[in-house]
């Protein structure tokens, strides 16, 4: 079964690469809002298993990559496709906001 994983600035650079397709969400254990979207990115990572990689980025621990991608606010979730952002969402958004920024972004199947 597909859950978010965790990622570091460590290993941020490396998962990215690995994978075409990453949604991350950049959270913080004390942002409520950041709790209420937890649940639904769990929901995306297992529809959307083999497609996407969703991971998650604790700002307090991993202050680099969240500057590097300009996080202010959270949560943020952005979409990256090959290892370049592609979209970005701020704030709790519904399921079907970020399901149509994945959308536009999957390979078309015949």
């Amino acid at each position: 079964m597909a859950k978010p994983i965790e990622v570091t600035d460590q290993n941020f650079d490396e998962t990215l690469g690995q994978y075409p397709l990453v949604l991350v969400d950049f959270w913080a254990e004390w942002c409520a809002p950041c709790r209420m979207i937890a649940p639904i990115l769990e929901e995306i990572a297992k529809e959307y298993e083999g497609k996407l990689l969703v991971a998650k980025l604790d700002v307090d621990e991993n202050p680099k990559t969240a500057m590097r991608y300009r996080v202010m606010s959270i949560p943020t979730v952005i979409l990256f496709k090959d290892g370049q952002p592609v979209e970005v969402l701020v704030g709790a958004q519904p399921k079907r906001n970020y399901q149509a920024k994945i959308e536009k972004h999957l390979p078309a199947t015949a």
